[in-house]
């Protein structure tokens, strides 16, 4: 069985499965269940100022019969007394001290505000804090959240005033509503972060009612923007992590989050350089158990890789990740479709037809019998007809050897530059 320990920025858990900062970590009696139902961690609901939340508050998207394929909230920060948080803080770090216990705060940009909450909340024994720079909802309105996070002076200074009163490490946990989140994760260790966690949530409206065109949810007839989370932001947050992971400047451990639902999401986020990873959505789906699965599922990969422990895949697909300029332009696939097993249901044709480059055609052989083929010649390996088949293996991307030598776009401009240069030179003689 492998080692399933991590270690964020000096923070040990029994596994890399923590819950996220959200209605899960609400209470002491909520983590303790989690503890005891095997999860590795949890970072506490986001202590602060005291606030007051509004009914209704949550609302799913759901996609061709999937339920919950994005989740919505209007939910603030906790609403319930700070002393009583600390209270059941320090008694669920007492009965469960292997676990990672983290607490989330948002306070107003001020020194001594965070100062005081640093102290206060480290003082029942915590093993780290999450600085919430993220929820776009509601705290922004009050210059904190993402508000605070889109500024990446002020997350600096305000990771700054935490760490000169912190005594354990310091997380920042980004928000995702930026057009590129490795300024404000430079700024974030700038300001002497420990870690950085990633990606918060993203700002949405869940839809509307078309018959009493109220928006979802609606308080009272009036709604609000709201942080959109679940399995549909995965491909955002599985980017954000990568482009931080593979940036020198930020370089300290990344907490990955959004979307998480399985082991498998969670040793995609692990490659892509994410030390362990946060969960909130699939739990308030299917509850505190999904992590029995999760568990397993995870040691049963790693021993069947021969890996010993789960920290030994950290990054390991960071070095494959770059950009678009650095991709081989003479690199090709072509699709190929397996006649035996094609169902003939025709959508890779229409697919193909309508919206891409009209390489597959309808055939018929001796006996009158229906296939599709594809005209390599003309395929250019788009993936879509793959994409949309609705049999598993029945369409393959087959790699085509090249005639020409690996080139990438910037290859290609390096050396149009030096012609131009060469041309330049003959033409002065």
């Amino acid at each position: 069985m492998a080692d399933l320990r991590i270690n964020l920025a000096g923070i040990e858990s029994p596994n890399p499965f923590w819950l996220a900062s959200a209605p899960p970590t609400n209470t002491g009696y909520q983590v303790q269940r989690a503890f005891e139902a095997g999860w590795g961690g949890a970072v506490w609901k986001t202590l602060g100022d005291p606030i007051i939340n509004t009914s209704s508050r949550f609302a799913a998207v759901h996609f061709n019969g999937q339920r919950v394929a994005g989740f919505n909230n209007i939910e603030l920060i906790t609403d319930r007394p700070l002393e009583v948080n600390l209270k059941e803080i320090y008694e669920t770090k007492r009965r469960f001290p292997k676990h990672a216990l983290v607490v989330s705060l948002m306070v107003e940009p001020k020194r001594e505000k965070w100062h005081e909450i640093v102290k206060r909340v480290e003082a029942v024994g915590v093993d780290g804090l999450e600085l919430n720079f993220g929820c776009p909802h509601g705290m922004a309105e009050r210059g904190m959240g993402s508000a605070s996070g889109q500024q990446p002076d002020l997350v600096e200074m305000q990771t700054m005033w935490a760490k000169e009163a912190a005594q354990t490490p310091v997380i920042v946990k980004l928000t995702p509503n930026i057009t590129d989140i490795t300024v404000v994760a430079r700024h974030a260790v700038m300001g002497g972060a420990d870690a950085i966690s990633l990606i918060n949530t993203i700002n949405s409206l869940a839809g509307v009612d078309i018959h009493s065109w109220n928006t979802i949810p609606h308080v009272g007839g009036k709604g609000a923007h709201g942080g959109y989370c679940g399995p549909a932001v995965k491909p955002i947050a599985l980017s954000m992590v990568a482009e931080c992971a593979k940036d020198p400047k930020v370089g300290v451990p990344i907490s990955g989050i959004g979307g998480i639902s399985t082991w498998q999401d969670t040793v995609e986020f692990m490659l892509m350089g994410a030390s362990n990873v946060q969960i909130c959505t699939a739990a308030m789906h299917h509850g505190f158990r999904i992590v029995e699965e999760m568990i397993d599922g995870l040691n049963n990969y790693l021993d069947d890789k021969n890996i010993p422990s789960v920290m030994d895949i950290v990054g390991k697909t960071v070095p494959k990740y770059s950009t678009w300029g650095e991709l081989d332009l003479n690199y090709q696939v072509v699709a190929r479709i397996n006649t035996e097993t094609c169902i003939n249901c025709n959508k890779c044709h229409i697919a193909c037809e309508d919206t891409s480059h009209q390489c597959i055609e309808r055939l018929t052989d001796a006996e009158g019998k229906a296939y599709l083929k594809v005209r390599e010649e003309d395929c250019v390996g788009c993936n879509l007809c793959a994409i949309v088949c609705p049999v598993d293996g029945v369409i393959d991307m087959v790699e085509i050897q090249g005639v020409h030598a690996p080139m990438t776009w910037n290859d290609r401009q390096r050396a149009l530059t030096r012609m131009n240069e060469q041309s330049s030179e003959m033409e002065a003689v």
